[in-house]
């Protein structure tokens, strides 16, 4: 999405005038839609070293079936039409993470404005996206804080994550960042949960960890699965510690005033940008699956 104000016009019931005129207006591609904005300052404040962390924990299997079964990437699989898509999405991704001025560029938060939009989905797809890439070591956060999700979906285990570390500051938050069989993909879960989960992201201590976290490792690449927008007030407080912002759109399902509205509560990031999901394209059209079906009449 441009940096550019949204207009405000009458609220409507239906997507579909959100989806033309977003089409029409910025160019927006089924899966590749995303037009990066300008920067934002984010500010940072001490936090006290932890213990030394110990030995990495033995990598995690991630349960491929599993993904199989659910219709979304598979680490060493054939490349597909998906694959093909979120390889455009993250090349996107990517030149803003290396090129932009904003802090954190290496940070990502995919959301949505409802539950049911497929923000989980385009998140993990996009972690596993990101850790083919030979130079880049990708940590999948799981900032779902109400339904996390992302260790389900892989098939890996849960633990102590970050809220455990926003609150208690002797924990390095390092320990629990999980590794796993996927080469350059570790997860960070979320956490036990907190009533006071959005006053810990909105602290100065969340600032300066988060940015531990980045800086880690040089070529870490952080991907937030954050809570849909308008469901839960964390989305809004990620939002300013990050340099990108992924809000998923659901063809058939996102009205325009609630993008609009989403859109709005994101302002803590100025580059916003949008990932229409859930499009539907004709059988036979030239998309990136005909190309790969076609063998060799192609």
């Amino acid at each position: 999405m441009s940096g550019d104000p949204i207009d405000s016009p009458p609220r409507r019931r239906h997507s579909g005038s959100l989806l033309e005129r977003a089409v029409e207006r910025y160019g927006f591609q089924p899966g590749a839609g995303l037009r990066p904005a300008g920067p934002v300052g984010v500010s940072s404040a001490p936090v006290p070293d932890p213990a030394p962390a110990p030995p990495s924990r033995p990598p995690e299997p991630i349960d491929r079936e599993r993904l199989a079964e659910r219709g979304m990437l598979v680490p060493g699989g054939p490349v597909s039409a998906l694959a093909e898509e979120f390889r455009m999405v993250k090349r996107q991704l990517l030149i803003t993470a290396r090129e932009g001025d904003a802090p954190r560029p290496r940070s990502v938060l995919v959301c949505s404005a409802q539950p049911d939009e497929g923000k989980t989905f385009c998140a993990v797809n996009l972690a596993l996206s990101l850790a083919a890439e030979r130079d880049i070591e990708v940590l999948l956060v799981d900032a779902d804080f109400a339904k996390p999700d992302v260790p389900d979906v892989l098939g890996i285990s849960a633990g102590p994550g970050l809220l455990d570390a926003l609150a208690d500051p002797t924990i390095d938050v390092e320990r629990c960042i999980i590794p796993t069989d996927v080469p350059h993909l570790s997860v960070l879960p979320a956490g036990a949960r907190s009533d006071s989960d959005t006053e810990l992201l909105a602290s100065d201590r969340a600032h300066a960890l988060l940015q531990r976290l980045e800086q880690a490792h040089p070529r870490r690449l952080m991907v937030f699965d954050s809570a849909p927008v308008l469901a839960a007030s964390t989305a809004a407080a990620l939002a300013e510690h990050v340099g990108q912002v992924l809000v998923v759109v659901r063809a058939d399902r996102t009205s325009e005033s609630d993008l609009r509205e989403a859109v709005a509560l994101l302002d803590g990031c100025d580059t916003v940008q949008l990932l229409l999901n859930a499009v539907s394209l004709q059988p036979r059209g030239r998309r990136f699956g005909s190309y790969y079906e076609a063998g060799d009449d192609a």
